[in-house]
């Protein structure tokens, strides 16, 4: 048998966006309580995706939802991660509240986003580990919020994974006008 790394690339893109996604869980939680959910998306979602970014330059003037919904397209698989919001209880004022019953509804708990960054942060490691290329974009993540693909969860960050020569999520031209 001869396996061409070209035909079995996709298949391991999305074995990795599993171990991506299991990196995710598994990561450190704030008093070990998991509020953290992940998916992956591919094909039609990506296009839905980049279709929502593109709407939401549209409303905001903001040209880099236009080049990140371009640069998505490149993508094999896109990782969303997000976390439900809950307060820990923990009264740290990291979010720049006293305590937790003097923030207001609305307000993230720190814990919750200091959480979610390592959960990213696992999930890059682990796409470095596999020699995936990936990038952390806000952009893609709050498209995805606003398509609630993550039931419940008030941030969500995507990570797009391409295995090709170069990776498309660096060297990204700007939308602007020069």
């Amino acid at each position: 048998m001869i396996l061409n790394e070209r035909d079995a690339r996709h298949e391991h893109l999305l074995n990795v966006a599993k171990q991506i996604m299991t990196a995710a869980r598994t990561a450190p939680k704030g008093k070990g309580i998991d509020i953290i959910e992940t998916a992956t998306i591919t094909d039609e979602e990506i296009t839905l995706l980049s279709e929502k970014l593109i709407q939401m330059a549209e409303e905001t003037g903001l040209k880099f939802f236009l080049r990140d919904a371009e640069n998505i397209l490149s993508a094999e698989a896109i990782i969303l991660i997000g976390t439900r919001e809950q307060v820990q209880g923990l009264n740290c004022g990291h979010c720049g509240f006293p305590t937790c019953v003097a923030k207001p509804e609305g307000v993230p708990c720190a814990i919750n986003s200091i959480d979610l960054g390592i959960a990213i942060g696992s999930a890059c490691a682990t796409a470095a580990d596999n020699r995936v290329d990936s990038r952390v974009m806000f952009s893609a993540g709050l498209a995805a919020q606003r398509l609630n693909w993550l039931i419940d969860c008030k941030s969500v960050m995507a990570i797009p994974i391409s295995a090709s020569s170069k990776s498309p999520f660096f060297d990204r031209k700007s939308k602007e006008k020069k």
